[in-house]
């Protein structure tokens, strides 16, 4: 049982930091706290960095504090600097011009999502082009559904290439138990690529049950 509620605790961390590149932001997170957080996680997340942290938050939520699809500004992940950054973008008409012509023109293959990337206004984006691009196209529900879909897209193929780097090399009991910690994110995005990732999901879940389990 700890083996299980360290590893949900582990996931959940991970959901807070990364909320700001997340589909549905904290109202999809949020969800998942109240669901997953049973005592035995709360506990594990105690003993984690920044865990004291998402259990307050998680409490917020649970007592009717915060809403369901928001966060306390003094519980933001890295003292909310992904909340400032997200707020900073703003487009000329032309270059919001260019990123709706990306979205448009996108064809969710690797190719597609290698010519989406590469275009010159996501490269002037840089590492935050998600939250920035998102920000952008606050109120644009249609382009942002297109946007969300795209995200999807590379996350998936980012993940296709984790397990295939995973199941090509030799494993040890480090990256096992890191595997075990992403597990859910591959179980979400591998069936994607129908048969081939429910195959590659299969061996990655193979080398997680050869994890030894925790006292």
């Amino acid at each position: 049982m700890k083996a299980k509620a360290s590893a949900v605790a582990q996931k959940l961390l991970n959901l807070y930091r990364q909320e700001h590149v997340i589909v549905g932001g904290w109202a999809a997170v949020n969800r998942v706290f109240i669901a997953e957080a049973t005592q035995e996680v709360i506990s594990e997340l105690h003993d984690l960095p920044t865990g004291k942290m998402l259990v307050a938050h998680i409490a917020n939520l649970r007592n009717g504090t915060t809403p369901m699809d928001s966060i306390a500004r003094e519980l933001l992940p890295y003292g909310g600097l992904m909340a400032e950054t997200s707020l900073s973008v703003s487009l000329s008409d032309q270059e919001l011009t260019q990123l709706t012509d990306a979205i448009n023109e996108f064809s969710p293959d690797r190719n597609g999502l290698k010519k989406f990337v590469q275009t010159p206004i996501i490269l002037h984006f840089g590492e935050e082009w998600v939250v920035a691009a998102r920000n952008a196209l606050a109120g644009k529900s249609e382009l942002l559904e297109k946007f969300d879909k795209i995200v999807r897209n590379k996350t998936a193929y980012d993940l296709w290439d984790s397990a295939k780097e995973i199941i090509n090399n030799p494993i040890n009991d480090r990256v096992r138990a890191q595997l075990q910690v992403d597990m859910p994110e591959y179980e979400t995005y591998l069936p994607m690529f129908g048969d081939a990732g429910y195959e590659l999901l299969n061996k990655l879940r193979n080398f997680t049950s050869s994890l030894p389990a925790k006292d």
